[in-house]
C-alpha cells in the first residue's frame, strides 16, 4: 500500500525530478517556488498543499495517470479518472477520433494507447498489414510488435536496420518520461526481434536524432517510403485521452503520394 505521508509525496516528487534530470533548482525555478521550499516538500519537513503537488507535477510533466498516486502520497483523493472510451459520455470523443482518422485519407493513420496497442484507424491504414499474420492483429494488435515481428511488417520493410532502430528509441524515451514497467518488457521483446534477423540496436541515447527516419515498405503498390508523425490530445483532463496518440503515415517523396492517391480512388470504384 502508497504510505500517505509528506515524506512519500516528497519522495515520489523527488524521484520524477530526478527522471527527468532536473536540480532542485531547475526545478524550483520553472515552478516559480524558492529551492528551499522545494528541498523541504521533498525530504518531508513541508507538508504541499493539493495544488502544490498538481502544480510541481505539472511542471514536471508526470503523465495523469502518475498524478493520482502522488496526490494520494500526499493525503489527498486522486483528481483524474480514465473512462473507457466505448462509454456513454465518451460518444462526442469517439466521433471527434474518426472524423481525424477519416480526414488524414489517403494517408495511412491509426490510434493507439500508451502502451501502442491499436484503438482505432482509418481504411487507408490497410496498407500497413497486407501479408501480416493475422494472429497478430487479432484480438489486440501491440503496432510496434506487428511492425518488428517476423510474421509482422519486418519482411516487407526494406530499411528494416534503421526502422527497428527507430521504433526501439521512440519505445526507450517513452519509458523515460513514464517509466512504464510494461514499457521495458515491450522493449526488450522488440530488441529480440532485431537480434533474430541479425540486426543490432544501438545503446539508448538522449542526443538529437536525425530530422525523419522513413519506413521504406513493400506493397502491392510498390515500394512506399513513409515518415511518421505523431500527436497527442495536450488538453486532456481524463487519463485515457490524455494517453492516445495518433499516428500519421505521411508520403516522403512524390511517388507515394501518387501511389496512395490511386489506392483511395481504386478502392472508391
Amino acid at each position: 500500500m502508497l504510505e500517505t505521508t509528506p515524506v512519500a509525496a516528497g519522495q515520489l516528487l523527488r524521484e520524477w525530478r530526478v527522471r527527468r534530470r532536473m536540480s532542485q533548482l531547475d526545478l524550483a525555478s520553472i515552478a516559480g517556488i524558492s529551492a528551499r521550499h522545494l528541498s523541504f516538500v521533498e525530504t518531508g519537513r513541508s507538508r504541499p498543499s493539493r495544488e502544490m503537488v498538481l502544480h510541481l507535477a505539472e511542471s514536471l510533466d508526470v503523465p495523469l495517470r502518475e498524478r493520482n498516486p502522488l496526490l494520494v502520497a500526499a493525503g489527498f483523493a486522486p483528481t483524474y479518472s480514465a473512462t473507457d472510451l466505448e462509454a456513454p459520455e465518451m460518444h462526442s470523443v469517439r466521433e471527434a477520433l474518426e472524423r481525424l482518422l477519416a480526414a488524414h485519407e489517403p494517408y495511412p493513420a491509426i490510434l493507439v494507447d500508451r502502451r501502442w496497442e491499436l484503438v482505432s484507424a482509418n481504411k487507408a491504414s490497410m496498407v500497413l498489414v497486407e501479408g501480416v499474420d493475422p494472429d497478430l492483429l487479432d484480438p489486440v494488435c501491440n503496432v510496434l510488435r506487428t511492425s518488428l515481428h517476423p510474421r509482422g511488417l519486418a519482411p516487407r520493410i526494406e530499411n528494416i536496420d534503421q526502422w527497428s532502430a527507430h521504433v526501439v528509441d521512440s519505445v526507450r524515451r517513452q519509458i523515460a518520461i513514464t517509466g512504464d514497467d510494461e514499457l521495458r518488457a515491450l522493449e526488450r521483446e522488440l530488441i529480440g526481434y532485431a537480434e533474430e534477423m541479425g540486426l543490432a540496436i544501438p545503446a539508448f541515447t538522449e542526443a538529437s536524432r536525425s530530422i525523419a527516419t522513413p519506413m521504406r515498405l513493400r506493397t502491392q503498390s510498390g515500394e512506399l517510403a513513409l515518415m511518421s508523425m505523431v500527436a497527442t490530445f495536450g488538453t486532456a483532463l481524463d487519463i485515457t485521452l490524455a494517453e492516445l496518440t495518433l499516428e500519421t503515415f505521411l508520403p516522403a517523396d512524390a511517388a507515394t503520394a501518387g501511389a496512395l492517391f490511386a489506392r483511395m480512388h481504386t478502392a472508391a470504384d
